[in-house]
C-alpha cells in the first residue's frame, strides 16, 4: 500500500480547460476499443495515416517461391524499413527475432496449396495463438465470386468476432480467381462485403480505371497489393497512384524482395507513401540507393 502519509492536497483542477476528446485518425476507425486503435497506430503511421507492409506470407500456399527461399537470409535486412510485417506464424517463430518492435500481420487462413483449388481455405490459426504472437492483426483471405465463396466470408466474419472480443483487428484480404473480372465493379463488391461484415481493412488490387470508386465507397481503409514482379518505376507508379486515389497504403511483397535492390526500393515506396513523392522522384531515389549499394 502507498504510503499516504505527507500526501499534498489536490488543486490543479484546470477547470478552464475542457477535457478533449479525439477522434481516431483511421477511416471508419472511431468506435473501435482503445486496443484495437492501438494495434491499428502500430501498422499505420499516426503522422501519414498510411502503412508500408512487407508481405512474405506467400509460402503458405506456394512454397518456397523466388526471394522467399530464405526467410531468414533475404528478409530480415528488410524489416527495419517496413512499417508492418505480413508473415505466417511458422515463419515468424522460426526466422523472426522476437525483439522485432515493428508491427506484425499474421496470416490466419490456409488449407489450399498451388496444386489446389485456392478458395478453398478455412481458419488455420487460433485468435489464442495471435495473441501469444502479440501480433497487430489478423489477415482472412476472401473470395468473393469464387466456389468457395461461402465458407470464405464466414472464416473472415468468425475471425471478426473473435477479434472484436479482444481487441485484434481483422484485415480481409480479397483474392481473385483466374477467371474472374478485375475491374472497379468487382472491387466495389468485393471489399464493401468484407467492410460490411466488420473488417477493419481490407487489402485489395489496385486497378487503372475507377480505383478511385473503389475507396470511396469502402468506409474502412484499404491497402493495395503489390501483385505480380513489375519494373520498379511501374510498381512506384502503381502505389502513386493508388495513394493518390485513395489507398491507406500498399502491402508489396515480390516488388519488394524480387527487386534487384529490394532495401532502395523498400525506401522509395516510402517515400512515396509517407512523403507523397512522385514516382519520377522515388525511382530517382531507387537509382540512387542501388548504386550506393553497388
Amino acid at each position: 500500500m502507498a504510503d499516504i502519509d505527507g500526501l499534498n492536497a489536490p488543486k490543479e483542477f484546470y477547470t478552464d480547460i475542457p477535457q478533449k476528446s479525439e477522434s481516431f485518425y483511421l477511416k471508419g476507425s472511431n468506435s473501435l476499443d482503445w486496443g484495437m486503435k492501438n494495434r491499428l497506430s502500430r501498422i499505420f503511421n499516426p503522422v501519414s495515416g498510411k502503412t508500408v507492409m512487407l508481405a512474405v506470407d506467400h509460402g503458405y500456399f506456394l512454397g518456397p517461391t523466388a526471394g522467399l527461399e530464405r526467410i531468414d537470409v533475404n528478409i530480415l535486412p528488410l524489416i527495419p524499413y517496413a512499417d508492418t510485417l505480413m508473415i505466417t506464424r511458422g515463419a515468424l517463430r522460426t526466422m523472426v527475432p522476437p525483439d522485432t518492435q515493428k508491427a506484425i500481420v499474421l496470416r490466419v487462413t490456409g488449407g489450399a496449396s498451388i496444386l489446389t483449388e485456392l478458395s478453398n481455405e478455412d481458419l488455420a490459426v487460433d485468435i489464442e495463438d495471435a495473441l501469444r504472437l502479440n501480433v497487430c492483426a489478423m489477415a482472412v483471405q476472401v473470395y468473393v465470386g469464387s466456389e468457395h465463396e461461402h465458407q470464405t466470408i464466414l472464416s473472415m466474419t468468425r475471425m471478426v468476432d473473435m477479434g472484436l472480443r479482444y481487441g485484434m483487428p481483422t484485415l480481409a484480404v480479397t483474392a481473385v480467381g483466374k477467371e474472374m473480372v478485375r475491374d472497379a465493379k468487382y472491387f466495389r463488391l468485393a471489399t464493401r462485403i468484407c467492410a460490411e461484415l466488420g473488417a477493419q481493412y481490407v487489402k485489395t488490387y489496385y486497378i487503372s480505371e475507377g480505383f478511385e470508386t473503389v475507396t470511396a465507397s469502402c468506409p474502412v481503409p484499404i491497402v493495395i497489393a503489390g501483385g505480380k514482379k513489375l519494373s520498379e518505376i511501374d510498381a512506384l507508379t502503381m502505389a502513386y497512384r493508388a495513394i493518390q486515389e485513395g489507398a491507406a497504403g500498399v502491402d508489396m511483397g515480390r516488388n519488394i524482395f524480387q527487386s534487384v535492390a529490394p532495401v532502395a526500393m523498400l525506401k522509395a515506396v516510402r517515400a512515396i507513401v509517407h512523403d507523397n513523392e512522385t514516382p519520377e522522384k522515388a525511382f530517382e531515389l531507387y537509382k540512387t540507393l542501388k548504386n550506393e549499394k553497388d
